[in-house]
């Protein structure tokens, strides 16, 4: 019990001094940039000086013992994991796009706020204090000696294992592409080098955590990756607050400043330039339609006109600049009617959506009463596969097997969400003080006079821009419809779109940096544990040493980080919708057979298999036959709900099958019952 309070006191002590040195890092940059220090340079120094203290915890925390590498010896005390759980869960999707979704999205958005936290009670009530209890290493540990074990001399644990595996991969490396990619945007953008040089560098960081150190270099960064991340986040939002409601609070400042966001939302909807501009983008639709309702002979006609401009500039000695505009042209233009038909309707959906009405940012399912209800029943189910998803996350429920005993399990469930609160809480408020900011600093401005930090953004990225501004109707004056900006970035330009110093830009982006790492360490570590330990060691060499187990284990994290790293660097998607497709999984497939392990002794090994085979092919396949970028067709959903929220049908289906398979087959073993019986019973 003494070493215990000496060793948290120890933490205390170490994370006290480290904040104190972070904070004076700031300062110490914040005065090297009014002598003039360029932006670049403090890019590079906030970047691999967070890069390098991460990499220096992981060379310090390095171990080759089993408890420490898989479970960091299960002494982190509550109020440590949580904060380590936090870091874990405030992931790149949270940091970087959930206000960039609000933005966008408005009322819709709180989906994700509501469904994440409230997934995170789900873990609290339902599933972590009873996978401390049971004190093994990972999930599909629990749901293998749950559903078999040494009762089941058939092997039928060892199946439940292996499609536990199987769902822990598959969930963690589609989370891992979106953390990874997160990391090469933050890169690309704060120190100028390219989006797929800036993955790998900060691979290397996630690497030297994890791979030296396991889950105790994880739980350890974690911790000083979550004091960057409030500080990082807090810090606009109360400028913000400050800037627009004379109140530094945020959550308080929200409530007074949307009513001017209302009210500056209805004067940019009745100026007739702006309606000008969405008329153009409806009348682009319109050409795209037809383009597409001619197809194949649109193509090739649009490729012979492109052409044909390309020799007219040519043949008149154009300017350089003009010959290779209608080069550039040519070249873009679709190589078959095949990708005609994609990139025209792409291009048609985003003019439709850039014609439409602006959508006020406080009203719930706006528009007509059936377009409202698609809408309302799309958010109860994004919050339904969210809430069940979070519970059923393998990086997150990992962490239940670190504490010292069940109490502190439950314990730092609370820490956690009070450390997420820190930051969810926000996150709204902030998304209304950055719109409110740029309907009122930005829209109605001279294009001669536009915000440096524009060009910055608009460079970011030149293939697919993440923010730009074109003067649609000629006008010389910025319109609200004019300005396209992608969710991921909005957080990261919210200190330059504020007016806030360059270093506070900076800081964002090693908050961002923090979230995407933190994230990536946990799963990554999932994925390698579950090859090494349930596939290897438990199925194919259970006399494995445990130095053979732990460097096997490193091997695996090592291939499957890369692997994961080069599908990032294709750019696969935004981050929330790859996200979102991992918390539908992972509630198909995990989540009943976690539940009903704990709370229900009947349910059998043959229910098991059952329900997470059908859980999760029902998922996938409504994400194939709906998702348009996986090539299905959104006319093929069920009650018009969104791909994303494919769990709402895959959780019920699996939950189903489980029933009846488990009522039509022997009950369990005496031997499993009793093990239920030990989880549940309360702790002494």
């Amino acid at each position: 019990m003494k070493a215990a309070r000496t060793f948290r006191q120890r933490l205390r002590s170490y994370y006290l001094m480290f904040t104190a040195g972070f904070a004076g890092f700031l300062v110490s940059l914040a005065v090297l940039e009014q002598e003039g220090m360029s932006r670049i340079w403090i890019g590079y120094l906030f970047m691999f000086s967070t890069i390098v203290l991460y990499a220096t915890i992981g060379v310090i925390s390095r171990t080759s013992n089993v408890l420490e590498y898989y479970v960091a010896g299960r002494r982190v005390p509550a109020v440590f994991n949580g904060m380590a759980t936090a870091a874990d869960w405030i992931s790149a999707a949270s940091f970087i796009s959930l206000a960039g979704g609000l933005y966008l999205r408005g009322f819709d958005g709180l989906a994700y706020i509501m469904g994440w936290t409230g997934g995170y009670c789900l873990v609290a009530l339902l599933i972590a204090p009873y996978l401390r209890k049971f004190s093994q290493y990972t999930i599909p540990d629990f749901l293998a000696e749950r559903y078999g074990g040494a009762a089941n001399p058939e092997g039928g644990g060892n199946v439940v294992r292996l499609l536990a595996v199987a769902a822990t991969i598959i969930v963690s490396f589609t989370y891992v592409v979106a953390q990874i990619y997160a990391v090469g945007l933050i890169a690309s953008r704060f120190t100028g080098v390219d989006f797929s040089v800036g993955i790998f560098l900060g691979l290397a960081s996630i690497l030297v955590c994890s791979f030296l150190g396991g889950m105790r270099g994880i739980t350890w960064t974690q911790v000083a990756q979550y004091i960057i991340i409030v500080v990082a986040f807090l810090i606009p939002a109360v400028w913000l607050s400050a800037k627009h409601s004379d109140n530094p609070i945020p959550q308080l400042a929200y409530g007074k400043l949307l009513p001017k966001l209302s009210a500056r939302e209805a004067v940019l909807q009745a100026d007739p330039r702006e309606a000008e501009v969405r008329a153009i983008f409806r009348q682009r639709a319109d050409d795209y339609e037809q383009r597409l309702q001619g197809l194949p002979a649109s193509w090739e006609a649009g490729r012979l006109e492109v052409q044909h401009k390309l020799d007219k500039v040519k043949h008149r000695n154009a300017s350089l600049l003009e010959i290779r505009s209608a080069e550039r042209a040519l070249i873009a233009y679709p190589k078959s009617a095949e990708e005609a038909e994609r990139v025209w309707s792409e291009a048609r959906t985003q003019a439709l959506t850039r014609s439409e009405p602006i959508t006020p940012h406080a009203t719930p399912y706006p528009g007509d009463p059936a377009s409202s209800d698609i809408k309302r029943n799309n958010f109860l189910a994004l919050v339904f596969c969210l809430m069940l998803g979070t519970a059923a996350l393998p990086h997150i429920l990992m962490r239940s097997y670190t504490t010292p005993n069940v109490h502190e399990a439950r314990t730092s469930v609370f820490w956690t969400l009070f450390f997420i609160l820190l930051i969810y809480l926000t996150i709204p408020a902030l998304a209304v003080l950055v719109k409110y900011d740029i309907y009122s600093a930005l829209v109605g401005i001279d294009y001669h006079h536009l915000p440096n930090w524009v060009s910055y953004w608009a460079n970011v990225d030149k293939l697919t821009p993440l923010f730009s501004i074109s003067d649609i109707n000629h006008d010389g004056i910025v319109q609200l419809a004019e300005i396209t900006i992608d969710a991921d970035v909005l957080v990261l330009a919210t200190p330059e779109i504020a007016g806030l110093p360059y270093v506070i830009s900076g800081l964002v982006a090693a908050g961002g940096l923090a979230a995407a790492l933190s994230t990536a360490d946990g799963l990554l570590l999932a994925i390698s544990n579950a090859l090494s330990h349930d596939v290897y060691y438990k199925t194919v060499d259970r006399s494995a040493s445990t130095q053979k187990r732990v460097t096997i284990s490193k091997l695996l994290l090592l291939g499957v980080a890369f692997v994961a790293a080069y599908t990032a660097s294709q750019k696969p998607g935004d981050i929330l919708s790859l996200v979102g497709a991992a918390f539908s999984l992972a509630a198909s497939t995990l989540f009943p057979a976690l539940v009903l392990g704990v709370f229900w002794k009947r349910c059998t090994t043959q229910g098991a298999v059952a329900g997470m085979l059908t859980g999760f092919g029902v998922c996938v396949y409504y994400m194939l036959h709906t998702n348009p970028i996986l090539g299905g067709s959104s006319a093929a959903q069920w009650f018009h709900i969104a791909p994303i929220s494919a769990g709402i049908f895959g959780v019920p289906a699996g939950i189903l099958s489980m029933i009846v398979v488990s009522l039509c087959t022997p009950a369990p073993a005496p031997a499993t019952i009793a093990l239920v019986d030990y989880i549940r019973a309360p702790e002494q």
